[in-house]
């Protein structure tokens, strides 16, 4: 059943109501509050004051109420509001600033967001708030062996590194990342030739139980494509290789695990041997698998088909 509500309004009253809804260099807002008391003079329904105006019937009610409680200049102001979530305590703000300055858990090269958050049991985006309020944030910056030690972060004062650098060689990891439950097989090698790669495939074949099928994605590298890799794959007939397309390594997916393991143990690291590197990169591994989480995709297939469709015609 609609609602009718006398609205009474003085003389005094209805000149500033009609002043405020014809003042366009008022606030929209207001302009439609008074425009809501001015229908409701007729003492029309409240159903049909909305419909005319546009409005949601409980904002026709919340107004009428508001000017019968406070005149028009109730209509000029909002109430104040609780805030759906309390502040961040100074103590919270304290711990996260002082922590940023100590090492990071794990062996890590620097702390992240989302470590700062699981420390200290905040959201990852009240760590970004907290970093960017006190300018705690340095960019990424590659690290080899420096020759002389950085110094750490503090309070004002970013992180520092020499600029120059000992090269003590590179190492090869091969990896294999299970898309079900996110853990890695990685062995690092000295070299990226077909030898190796089929060493690390044994590796991969005895760590998969007997009787599962393996689906492996693979860049589209020779090496990959070896008559003996050819010949290793037919004598076990379980696996089926897809190759990602030519500068598209980027779809798979264990190119993830890569940049993790660049961005948070490697690039800001000082590694006095090939040796040493290698043993940084197997302990990463290992607490990645103490708590594997498989990687999703965000985007869907459409939505990225469609940006595909929306590039340009390439010219003849």
């Amino acid at each position: 059943m609609a609602q009718t509500v006398c609205v009474i309004v003085s003389a005094s009253d209805r000149e500033r109501l009609e002043a405020i809804a014809s003042d366009h260099n008022r606030p929209r807002k207001h302009a439609e509050r008074a425009r809501v008391v001015l229908a409701s003079l007729a003492g029309e329904p409240v159903q049909r004051v909305a419909a005319r105006l546009d409005v949601s019937r409980p904002m026709v009610w919340r107004w009428q109420q508001r000017f019968a409680e406070e005149g028009a200049a109730g209509l000029l102001r909002d109430k104040t509001r609780q805030p759906g979530k309390l502040p961040i305590a100074a103590e919270t703000v304290a711990w996260v600033v002082a922590m940023t300055c100590t090492d990071p858990p794990h062996e890590a090269t620097h702390w992240t967001g989302r470590a700062m958050a699981k420390a200290t049991g905040i959201s990852l985006r009240s760590v970004q708030r907290i970093w960017e309020a006190h300018a705690e944030r340095i960019d990424q910056i590659q690290a080899l062996d420096r020759t002389q030690p950085g110094l750490p972060l503090k309070p004002g004062r970013c992180g520092t590194m020499t600029h120059d650098y000992k090269r003590h060689g590179t190492t090869t990891l091969f990896a294999a990342l299970n898309v079900l439950d996110g853990t890695v097989i990685g062995r690092c090698m000295q070299q990226h030739r077909h030898e190796e790669f089929i060493r690390f495939l044994n590796d991969v074949e005895r760590a998969v139980p007997a009787g599962e099928l393996i689906e492996a994605v693979v860049d589209n590298y020779a090496t990959h494509k070896h008559p003996k890799v050819k010949a290793w794959l037919a004598r076990h007939p379980r696996w089926t290789v897809h190759f990602t397309p030519t500068s598209g390594s980027w779809l798979n997916v264990v190119e993830n695990f890569f940049s993790t393991l660049t961005r948070r143990r490697i690039r800001r690291g000082s590694f006095h041997s090939i040796v040493d590197l290698q043993a940084a990169i197997k302990r990463y591994t290992a607490e990645h698998n103490a708590e594997p989480k498989p990687f999703v995709w965000k985007a869907s297939a459409a939505s990225i088909l469609a940006k595909l469709d929306r590039l340009p015609a390439p010219s003849v």
